[in-house]
């Protein structure tokens, strides 16, 4: 079976030069089909940023983004006949496997969400031990977790893997655009994170 790494790891695939139009107007169709999707629909479906879904259907990209469309074929389960045409014959079989790839990515996805649901019950029980403090921070009463819930403190040592799946698909979409910057702009964002985390801590707000 083939690996993230692997798949990322092949050479670009060719579409033909009406391909992106052709296939927005496909998407667009299924879109509809899976119950009216809206772009912010699709976005958290797919754990990409809302921004970046936008430039995409709105033909504000100078490229073909393979492993976005690809995506967007196994989120929506679009036929490939619907699409096929517009890759190139030399690129067939290799966007046919990216497909197939995605496709088994949120299958497994599916099945974890389902699992994590099944704890559900147990979890809110838990929360229940949980008590909140409240806190005057600029002239505003806030509601801040006290405590640790003892059954969570024990769990120190899960995997990154792990701590993701408990991102929400706002978390998610926000993770995504912070990853598509390029390295001058992270480093802005993670100074602008440093600098508010500073601001609480100075006047002794516990996260």
């Amino acid at each position: 079976m083939q690996t993230d790494k692997d798949i990322k790891g092949v050479c670009m695939i060719h579409f033909n030069s009406d391909f992106l139009e052709n296939f927005l107007a496909v998407v667009r169709k299924y879109m509809q089909l899976r119950g009216g999707l809206t772009q912010k629909d699709l976005s958290e479906m797919m754990n990409v940023g809302i921004s970046t879904m936008s430039r995409f259907l709105n033909l504000k990209t100078s490229s073909v983004d393979e492993q976005l469309v690809a995506n967007i074929i196994a989120t929506l389960n679009i036929p490939l006949h619907e699409i096929i045409d517009g890759v190139e014959e030399d690129s067939t079989e290799t966007f046919k496997r990216l497909v197939q790839f995605y496709k088994e990515q949120k299958s497994a996805d599916q099945k974890a969400s389902a699992g994590l649901s099944d704890e559900a019950p147990r979890a809110q029980a838990e929360s229940k031990t949980k008590t909140t403090a409240t806190i005057n921070v600029g002239g505003k009463r806030h509601q801040m977790p006290f405590g640790e819930n003892p059954a969570a403190a024990t769990k120190t040592d899960i995997t990154i893997r792990e701590k993701l799946e408990t991102l929400s698909p706002r978390h998610r979409a926000y993770l995504n655009d912070f990853l598509n910057l390029d390295g001058n702009d992270r480093d802005l964002v993670v100074d602008l994170g440093d600098a508010i985390f500073r601001y609480f801590r100075q006047r002794n707000v516990e996260f």
